[in-house]
């Protein structure tokens, strides 16, 4: 018993070790690649006229849904569509969003990376089998099974 004790971190050690991690990750090529392509978005000036467009096309939207006037509601989303459909083509939003698909990529593995090593951690500690993905404890309480 001592011996898992030695071993055990309190929430704080836990934490700071996750904001170490979070400052990798913020250190990561990827953030620095969405830092970059966000700098050229917001310098964008077609960009910025594009998202501003269709933001007051949304925003009349919700006005005409509140004055229940939503027959004019389809020419609008379709003028939104439009907007949109321009705002994809132009590369640098492109780079845009892929690095922050990058990013969650990045968050995911580490996500998972933490989840998997957990469960293998309680598993093998309870005696399980990791190869199934059993946990012990039903040998040793049998009415968890």
């Amino acid at each position: 018993m001592e011996e898992n004790k030695e071993h055990t971190l309190d929430y704080d050690s836990i934490l700071g070790q996750a904001r170490d991690l979070a400052g990798l990750i913020a250190d990561s090529e990827e953030v620095e690649r969405f830092k970059q392509a966000e700098k050229k978005i917001n310098a964008n000036e077609t960009v910025q006229r594009l998202i501003a467009e269709i933001k007051q096309k949304q925003k009349r939207i919700v006005t005409l849904e509140h004055n229940r006037k939503d027959d004019q509601i389809p020419a609008l989303e379709q003028e939104i569509d439009a907007l949109q459909d321009e705002l994809d083509q132009i590369p640098i939003v492109v780079e845009f969003r892929q690095s922050q698909a990058d990013i969650n990529e990045l968050l995911q593995m580490v996500t998972s990376a933490i989840a998997s090593k957990v469960s293998e951690h309680i598993i093998v500690s309870t005696g399980g089998d990791p190869l199934y993905n059993e946990i012990g404890y039903s040998k040793v309480v049998p009415h968890l099974e």
